[in-house]
């Protein structure tokens, strides 16, 4: 029977070797790779799909939920963290499993024995997905970047150098000064996520950070275009420019 693939992502060494030790109780999980930040994360999960990774949250560069955000094909996931009351709510109420440090070999075999039985497999994937809408609702840290995948490698936009975010099918393209970059997002996640008087939805396809615009111009049938300072012009729907003009105090 071919083993269970597994990585560690956790930036404590004395975490990981924890991790490794317990594992070492299941002889049907294979142990391919410990990471110890989100960026030799992703590169892992790419290159191994592994069926199993824990997770730590708490990470230098990007944290753990930023990481699995850029994942393609998203493999269980059991979360280590010593994190703050609100996020275990939030694991409870997405039914994630997680691991609060500091755990003892009994819990971790429990989760891991969960995991092998399938438990975790039918609804991991739309938890997740649900966890990581949560998380990015209410960290902090997130509430100032994006993190992007480019070519394989991650990139770390600061919100403030977004000039304005446009629909595209299933994504949402950012532009900058640098250039422009996918989010796997939805229109509606920006217009909730980001500070609603820097960014504002001007219409069904476009946000926009006002401090980027020079000028409004009418256009046609009640519609304006916003004219940034780049020298692109951006559509106001009719619905978008009073929204605009309340942020402006014009």
């Amino acid at each position: 029977m071919d083993k269970k693939k597994v990585i560690v992502i956790d930036d404590e060494p004395l975490a990981r070797e924890l991790l490794m030790e317990y594992l070492g109780s299941f002889p049907q999980i294979e142990m391919v790779q410990e990471c110890n930040d989100g960026f030799e994360g992703l590169k892992a999960i790419q290159q191994y799909q592994p069926d199993l990774v824990f997770l730590d949250i708490q990470m230098p560069k990007i944290n753990g939920f930023e990481m699995l955000e850029l994942v393609e094909k998203m493999p269980a996931v059991i979360f280590t963290t010593a994190f703050e009351e609100y996020a275990l709510k939030a694991f409870e109420v997405h039914a994630v499993d997680y691991l609060l440090k500091p755990f003892s070999k009994e819990r971790f075999d429990k989760a891991v024995q969960k995991w092998l039985d399938g438990q975790l497999v039918l609804q991991q994937e739309n938890a997740t997905q649900e966890l990581l809408e949560t998380a990015s609702q209410q960290m902090p840290a997130q509430h100032n970047r994006v993190v992007v995948k480019i070519n394989g490698k991650i990139k770390i936009i600061p919100v403030i150098d977004i000039q304005y975010i446009e629909a595209a099918d299933d994504y949402v393209r950012l532009v900058t000064q640098e250039g422009s970059f996918l989010k796997n997002k939805t229109m509606s996640f920006f217009e909730s996520f980001l500070d609603a008087q820097q960014f504002t939805r001007v219409h069904r396809s476009y946000i926009l950070n006002v401090s980027q615009i020079t000028r409004i111009e009418p256009y046609e049938k009640d519609t304006h275009l916003a004219i940034l300072r780049s020298g692109e012009k951006i559509p106001v729907s009719k619905t978008g420019y009073p929204k605009l003009k309340s942020i402006l105090g014009l």
